[in-house]
């Protein structure tokens, strides 16, 4: 089964149950009960097939609507947007031979319909009072908002501590590459960091959207800390990618998003992520693409325009404002913010 955690469709249906929701307010009724529900939230055209049976009633959606018919045996159909509940007391007969972990038949169903189908399926268990979603190939069960709250807490003071480590690895490697002198080593801790940061931004990110409207503060606190995260991952990948890699930085990025913790906190399995080998001869070079990254709304064509029209990255540092307007494709207005940017940059270390 997939990680949630790398299931993007996870983040749609959590937004969907998040506490307060009309959605939700249905589910909190239907555990309050202490009734089992099978909820598929999808096209009507694409989950008929797979139904038998049951109620044809295309009526407003509502939570004590969901809950009335929740007392009713089978699963419930609801359109994609949550406008209207289409049937109940279904019967769904997803294709036997797709592989489940499940062992309860609700929950086996469940899974097997999320895996055939684009629907968000929910399974509601009667004995345990537990909420599972599935979506695609992953199962998440929903937690209680204390312990989410916790978790999200919890995940911003770890977060806190990545980016830190993460903006202190950057300025040394901003410096080393200013002065000629990079290894290996030094690019593969910060890059090592920048993903560890990036994926605790996925993990709150996933408790935010669960949180619904109990989460505004962790989402401020998180769009403070994960600013610029992301980019500077991609910008170390865009630099220091191996030219003997297959494929190009989103490949690279691919390999580094699929390697397990145990093996992140490893150097070499994050050097082989961006095709070195064990041991590779010589320091790292260069390209400025972190060095552009700093240029705001700079677009990756104009950067690759730029990395492209100059040698090396001493080269790149040291252009003339004319230099840079003979870079084909670059308006002429971008080469005076391009020639400033990598000044202040210079200016910035130079005086630290």
């Amino acid at each position: 089964m997939l990680d949630p955690r790398r299931n993007p469709r996870l983040i749609e249906a959590l937004r969907l149950l998040a506490p307060g929701s009309e959605l939700r307010l249905g589910i909190d009724d239907i555990i309050k009960g202490h009734l089992g529900a099978l909820i598929v939230i999808g096209e009507p055209d694409e989950v008929a097939p797979l139904c038998s049976g049951g109620l044809e009633l295309d009526i407003p959606f509502s939570a004590a609507m969901l809950y009335e018919v929740a007392k009713m045996d089978g699963a419930i159909v609801i359109e994609r947007d949550l406008s209207r509940i289409l049937r109940a007391n279904v019967q769904l007969m997803p294709d036997a031979a797709m592989p489940t972990t499940e062992t309860g038949t609700r929950h086996r169903t469940a899974e097997r319909v999320a895996r055939q189908t684009e629907a968000i399926v929910v399974a509601i268990s009667q004995e345990r009072d537990t909420v599972n979603v599935y979506t695609g190939g992953s199962r998440y069960q929903l937690d209680p908002i204390p312990e989410l709250l916790t978790k999200a807490t919890q995940g911003l003071a770890t977060l806190q501590g990545h980016r830190e480590q993460l903006e202190r690895g950057a300025d040394d490697l901003t410096a080393q590459e200013l002065r000629g002198a990079v290894s290996l080593d030094d690019v593969l801790n910060v890059l090592q960091r920048a993903e560890m940061a990036a994926r605790m931004i996925d993990e709150i990110t996933r408790n935010v959207a669960e949180l619904g409207l109990d989460g505004r503060l962790v989402a401020m606190q998180l769009a403070e800390l994960s600013e610029g995260v992301v980019e500077e991952r991609r910008a170390i990948i865009r630099d220091y990618r191996s030219d003997d890699a297959t494929g190009g930085p989103d490949e690279a990025l691919e390999r580094l998003a699929a390697l397990r913790y145990s093996e992140l906190v490893d150097i070499a399995c994050v050097a082989r992520a961006m095709g070195f080998g064990e041991r590779p001869a010589g320091d790292p070079r260069p390209r400025g693409y972190r060095a552009l990254a700093r240029i705001p709304s700079l677009a990756d064509e104009d950067a690759d325009r730029i990395v492209a029209a100059f040698p090396s990255y001493a080269a790149l540092m040291r252009a003339t404002l004319r230099e840079l307007q003979e870079v084909d494709g670059l308006a002429p207005g971008r080469a005076g913010e391009v020639q400033q940017g990598l000044r202040r940059l210079q200016d910035r270390h130079l005086r630290g």
